[in-house]
This record gives C-alpha cells, sequence and structure tokens, in this order.
C-alpha cells in the first residue's frame, strides 16, 4: 500500500472509522443488515471451514459469519486500515471473553493478500471491492488464496433499475452526503464513497471482470432495486 490513491483511502477510512457503523446504518434505512443476512445465507449453503472476509472493516459481516455458522468454521477478518481493525476488536472484546472465538482480525491488504495460496474456503468481500485502486489484480489475490472449489462472494453497490435511478441518484448526490457530513463530520469522505458507487460497474460488467480475473459459474443478483448486488464465483 505504497501508491498515493491507496495512501489517501486509508487515511479517509481511517478518519471515520468510529462513526462508520452509525452512519451505514443511518444511510442505508438499516437495510445494510438484511444484504449481510442474505450473504450469509449464501456463505451457510456452501459450508465453508475457513472464510476470509476481506475489507472487513469494523467486523460487521465477519461477526455475522460468526454468530451463524458452525463454532468450527474459522474467520479471519482482514482490512489494511488499523482505525477500522481497532473498532472490530473493540466490538469483539466488547461482546466477551467467550464470544465469537471463531473470529479473528488481520492486517492486510486486498492488492497483496498475506495468506498462502488456496487457504481458505470461501472468500467474502463486501461494499469494499470498488474501493481496491487495482480490481483486477485484488481479484486474482482472492483466486490465489481460494482452494479449488472455493467461493467468491461480492456483496457490492450496482446500477438500480432504471425506474429507480431518479430517486437514488437525488439521494446518493445530494441528500446522502449533507446526512453523512452530519453524522462523521467528515463529508468530503463521503463525496469520495458516492463517485466510487457512480463510476463502478454494474452486475454484468462486474460479472464480467470477476470471469476475466479466472473465475467460474459467477451469479449476480440484484436487491434493493438493483442499487446493490451479490455476486458469487467458483474457483
Amino acid at each position: 500500500m505504497t501508491d498515493p490513491e491507496s495512501t489517501a483511502i486509508h487515511s479517509m477510512f481511517g478518519r471515520i472509522a468510529r462513526r462508520y457503523d452509525l452512519a451505514n446504518h443511518v444511510l442505508s434505512f438499516g437495510l445494510d443488515r438484511g444484504w449481510r443476512r442474505r450473504l450469509v445465507a449464501s456463505v451457510g449453503r456452501r459450508t465453508p471451514r475457513d472464510i476470509l472476509d476481506l475489507a472487513t472493516g469494523s467486523g460487521d459481516v465477519a461477526f455475522a459469519l460468526g454468530a451463524c455458522l458452525p463454532v468450527e468454521t474459522r474467520i479471519t477478518g482482514m482490512d489494511f486500515c488499523e482505525p477500522m481493525l481497532a473498532e472490530a476488536r473493540k466490538k469483539k472484546a466488547s461482546a466477551g471473553p467467550d464470544a465469537y472465538a471463531n473470529v479473528r482480525f488481520a492486517f492486510g491488504d486486498g492488492l497483496a493478500l498475506p495468506a498462502a495460496d488456496e487457504s481458505f474456503d470461501a472468500v467474502t468481500i463486501s461494499f469494499g471491492l470498488r474501493n481496491m485502486t487495482n480490481r483486477a489484480r485484488s481479484l486474482a489475490e482472492m483466486r490465489r488464496v481460494l482452494r479449488p472449489g472455493g467461493t467468491l462472494f461480492v456483496l457490492e453497490f450496482s446500477h438500480p433499475h432504471a425506474w429507480f435511478e431518479p430517486a437514488y441518484f437525488l439521494y446518493l448526490r445530494h441528500v446522502l452526503p449533507v446526512i453523512a457530513g452530519w453524522l462523521t463530520a467528515n463529508r468530503s469522505a463521503y463525496a469520495y464513497l458516492n463517485r466510487t458507487i457512480e463510476e463502478f460497474p454494474g452486475r454484468g460488467a462486474l460479472a464480467e471482470e470477476i470471469r476475466a480475473a479466472g473465475f467460474a459459474s459467477v451469479t449476480a443478483v440484484p436487491l434493493a432495486f438493483g442499487a446493490v448486488a451479490l455476486h458469487e464465483a467458483a474457483k
């Protein structure tokens, strides 16, 4: 993580780490919890033993996986932003010494994962792929650390259905930054995040990028009137 763009992204997430969860819940009208449940249910159907939750942030997906999957499932939440990992570790500690025993957190850059080849049965990444400065390289790294037959799960913003676009972009461009600025005292961070949402490829284009990285059996399920999508792909 040495290029200026990655450094700027790291700094931005560090500044909003303490209020990140609250902002996510408010700005999504609480829908983020349902999206995570959908992801966890999809992962559970694959019965993985070892899971990497990449770009784990404050750990919400890792904790949801830990709470819903068998206790023998090992979950590693990984992120390149230490302030975010500090929030995740704080949550785990506050839950008690016996809570989430199957969840651990580690520092790691999504462009150069500190993990051996074929280490995990599943890789999840939620609303983090669009912040990778090189998506192709990041996807290649995710494929590298997956075991043969393993599954990639990408929960990410997408392009909404045409009828929903006017209301969606009105909210995204004009309402969300004001609320986010009030909640986090960092409106500029959400201006950047909004830009990444608008510039991110839609379901079909992202599916092609995932296939180009060497994955097979790629599927995409639209959520929230298409504004979010859950992709699955096999190694």
